[in-house]
């Protein structure tokens, strides 16, 4: 028999939230449309363990908190109370009288809405109702294992994708009908979009935090966003949802001294302040706050149908000492500077995730060289299933922006990654990260001439496009955006009205199609056997070859980081055929100089770089080349 206790909470439920167990506190806490003893109303419910008195205040009461003040429900913490004959649309917060005698305003730290920005207020709404039409998307899901199957991910930000005007948004709706069939016709197999997680300062990207339960009203409503994930599933494309429980803004509305004291962000501001950023670390020993957090990942699952979480920041969570001066040092009990409550609650979060939805994508995006962070956690692992290799992504950044001439005394840039490509299950990351604040646009680190510009870039698309890996691109990278991303700006559509960065557009389309097309680029991703050099050592022509096999199937991959020309270049292949061409960088639909490229190059008895068949290419500068056996045309 369950157990309640006034305004129709169960005991279960507020024991489990304050053990640090409770998995769906959403379903308890905040504010929720109800009937009780017959009467339709809304209770609201907050954990607020040091206020003296709370009150609920709002568009239905004159915002006079004095009638209608919370019931405190026994050493909980929580405040709880059933307001009777409102219900969707109310305007609320929570007023709080600290224990210094002062009264402060909250928003609802589990709103489902919130008031847009400027304005702060929650907002009564129910997410029941939504009629789901991705049954076949779930079922196809349970039958797909990410490891072995392709993973090409287009990162989105929803606020500057396409825009109809300054701060003139494309709805969710309006995204369900652009952004989604133009990812799908790219080739993408999902979509992740930057937090729409509720937050005040657009120029904060979603990544700084007031309302963690609440979708955006920047770009409409939550059934809105339902709709938007109902549209990738139904065009074949997952969701994956920037997710940030590393630490949240300062906003006086927010969660930071919620009841006075400080309870989500921990009571040593050295430990609690995060400096470079502005913002407060979450405390992670604190049973209410694991519950909190791990109770919103699984929410986007359940009540959003969400596909996976990228976890922002692993490295500042689990790092006490990371972006601090040293006078903020903190230690843990053993004297390191190790977070052990962080790491308890990543594993503990991986576990919990993959508990109800075991299909599901967590992938950490972690600088850091913290061993076995997608290593299940019963072998000593963080639990996360996928990690962005960022060591991967600042080798090749700084290789493809060296003057070509001083390449060959950095062969290394491009070849070391393949030592540790296959301890850890990887994505590999071209992300917003790395096309704002002054770092300029993936198009424009490349050095040398415009023309020169876009042959190394489709270059490097292709080496990254077959590195073992799963891939990430960030919206506008597709077309070769000349300029850097500009947050409050549409992204630069315009220039697909230009040859080149036509051509760009249509060589990455190409290629995302050759990717997911051809599984010998992901069917073996985390077996170092699915990769095999042919030639690791020529640094003085700037050139590296490579085969990736597959189940019963292999391609061969050249790639000239050169601004040289190879006439004649033989590379070793391991079995007798004709050697179909399924890319060419240097076409001229492309936007490069080759316009009668043979269909296929047949092998020749000569061996070569330790095999017994070998065949003669030409190799223009800054080219890359996928080749596969052609099974119909041996000789």
């Amino acid at each position: 028999m369950v157990q309640t206790v006034p305004n129709g909470l169960c005991h279960e439920q507020l024991y489990l939230f304050n053990e640090g167990s409770s998995h769906h506190s959403y379903r308890f806490m905040g504010a929720h449309p109800i009937s009780l003893d017959g009467t339709h109303g809304v209770r609201f419910a907050v954990w607020a363990p040091h206020a003296v008195e709370v009150r609920v205040i709002g568009s239905f009461n004159d915002w006079d908190g004095s009638r209608h003040k919370m019931d405190r429900i026994g050493s909980t913490g929580i405040f709880a109370l059933f307001v009777a004959y409102i219900g969707e649309g109310e305007i609320y917060k929570y007023e709080l009288l600290t224990q210094s005698g002062a009264y402060i305003r909250k928003a609802d730290p589990y709103a489902f809405y919130s008031e847009r920005r400027p304005n702060t207020a929650s907002i009564v709404t129910s997410l029941h109702g939504y009629a789901w039409q991705d049954e076949a998307w779930q079922a196809s899901k349970r039958n797909k294992s990410p490891y072995t199957n392709a993973l090409l991910i287009y990162e989105a930000h929803a606020g500057s994708w396409k825009i109809k005007g300054k701060e003139h948004f494309y709805t969710y709706e309006e995204l369900a009908e652009s952004l989604v069939p133009y990812a799908a016709d790219m080739g993408y197999t999902h979509i992740e979009l930057m937090p729409l997680s509720e937050h005040p300062l657009d120029q904060s990207w979603g990544y700084q935090i007031t309302g963690f339960y609440s979708a955006t009203s920047r770009y409409g409503t939550p059934k809105g966003l339902m709709r938007f994930v109902d549209a990738c599933h139904a065009h074949g494309l997952g969701v994956i949802l920037d997710w940030v429980p590393g630490h949240f803004c300062k906003d006086d509305h927010g969660l930071r001294q919620f009841d006075g004291t400080p309870i989500f962000e921990g009571a040593d501001p050295n430990r609690a302040e995060k400096p470079l950023w502005g913002t407060l670390a979450f405390d992670f020993s604190r049973n209410e706050v694991v519950s909190f957090l791990i109770s919103n990942a699984v929410f986007w699952m359940d009540v959003f149908h969400i596909d996976g979480l990228r976890v922002d920041a692993v490295a500042s969570m689990i790092n006490l000492h990371m972006d601090k001066p040293p006078e903020m040092h903190t230690y843990n009990w053993l004297g390191g500077a190790d977070n052990l409550d962080a790491l308890r609650f990543l594993k503990k979060l991986n576990e919990t995730v993959f508990h109800y939805y075991p299909d599901t994508l967590m992938l950490a995006e972690d600088s850091s060289a913290w061993p076995a962070v997608t290593s299940p956690t019963y072998k000593g692992g963080l639990g996360f299933n996928f990690k962005w290799n960022m060591g991967w992504m600042n080798d090749m950044l700084r290789y493809m922006a060296l003057d070509p001439a001083d390449r060959p005394h950095h062969h290394h840039l491009i070849t070391f990654s393949l030592l540790y490509a296959f301890s850890e299950n990887y994505v590999l990351p071209l992300s917003h990260d790395e096309v704002v604040h002054g770092k300029r646009s993936l198009l424009n680190k490349m050095p040398g001439s415009y023309e020169q510009k876009f042959a190394q870039l489709r270059l490097f698309y292709g080496f990254w496009m077959t590195h073992p890996g799963k891939k990430l691109l960030f919206m506008g990278s597709e077309w070769g955006q000349f300029d850097e991303w500009k947050d409050s700006d549409m992204l630069d559509w315009m220039v697909l009205e230009y040859d080149s960065h036509r051509g760009m557009h249509r060589y990455v389309k190409d290629l995302n199609h050759v990717y997911v097309d051809e599984s010998s680029l992901w069917e073996r991703d985390r077996e170092p056997e699915c990769f095999e050099w042919i030639d690791v050592n020529n640094a003085n022509q700037s050139v590296i070859s490579f085969i990736r096999r597959g189940n019963g199937t292999f391609t061969v991959i050249i790639a000239n980081f050169s601004a040289n020309d190879y006439g004649q270049y033989r590379i070793g292949v391991p079995e007798r055929g004709n050697y179909r061409s399924l890319m060419h960088s240097n076409e001229k639909q492309y936007g490069g100089t080759v316009s009668d490229r043979p269909p296929s190059y047949c092998s020749q008895p000569i061996a070569w770089h330790g095999h017994n068949q070998s065949i003669l290419l030409h190799l223009p500068p800054f080219t890359f080349m996928l080749l596969t056996l052609d099974p119909g045309n041996t000789h």
